[in-house]
């Protein structure tokens, strides 16, 4: 049963909650697309590393965040340093290999068709290759901001100063308050699913050509085949 006067009395501090969960996982997944942007652009460049990169973020998944939360609080202290870094670490892991993949997706006869054009690499980079990679990254950044959105509750194990809306599903616990659970996991459902279909959208804003290609494949496999004709 949900104590919906404890949920009026306490609106203000869960706006506030909301409001530091999203800054808390937005950090992450800027600061980790920016790290793993620059690791792409090497790994692209220089084949051999990305083996490197890519094992080094899947080390760093692995890692229990209670125990990187743990060992981080003797170095950082207490601060949004000891939350973001294990955010940010576990962002990697996605976004490398999404933005790799991304680079990679770009067939070869359109590059060879830029070259033949006299784009310079930069110019190839920035008008062909950024534009026809934006699928896969948008979707590994949809990927990160979900998971990132997951993982801010966990840091509500710092103190009341971090976790967002999990600083509600803690004390909740603690307390035996269901009612303050459920205030801290339904809108941690919710945020995800709002920026899930947020990045859908940019998705389809910044590539309207594949929304073109689909619908007239989706056409053309719709229209019924001709007669057959007998001779």
């Amino acid at each position: 049963m949900i104590d919906w006067g404890w949920v009026g009395d306490h609106l203000g501090a869960i706006l506030g909650r909301t409001v530091q969960h999203l800054e808390l996982a937005a950090i992450a997944v800027a600061v980790g697309f920016a790290i793993s942007f620059g690791l792409g652009l090497l790994a692209i460049s220089y084949r051999r590393t990305y083996p490197l990169f890519s094992g080094i973020a899947g080390i760093l998944y692995t890692i229990p965040s209670l125990a990187v939360f743990a060992a981080l609080v003797s170095v950082t202290g207490l601060s949004i340093y000891t939350a973001e870094i294990p955010l940010i670490a576990y962002t990697l892991v996605i976004l490398v290999r999404s933005i790799v993949a991304g680079f990679d997706s770009v067939p070869r006869d359109v590059l060879e068709a830029a070259d033949g054009m006299g784009y310079n690499r930069r110019e190839r980079f920035r008008r062909i290759v950024l534009p026809l990679s934006v699928p896969l990254m948008v979707a590994g950044l949809r990927l990160a901001s979900v998971s990132s959105i997951g993982l801010v509750t966990i840091s509500a194990t710092l103190g009341a100063s971090f976790g967002g809306l999990g600083f509600f599903i803690f004390e909740g616990y603690h307390r035996e308050f269901p009612t303050e659970i459920l205030v801290g996991a339904v809108p941690s459902i919710v945020l995800a699913i709002v920026v899930d279909i947020a990045f859908v959208r940019v998705q389809r804003r910044l590539t309207p050509w594949a929304q073109e290609q689909e619908v007239r494949r989706d056409t053309w496999e719709g229209l019924p085949s001709g007669p057959s004709v007998g001779f």
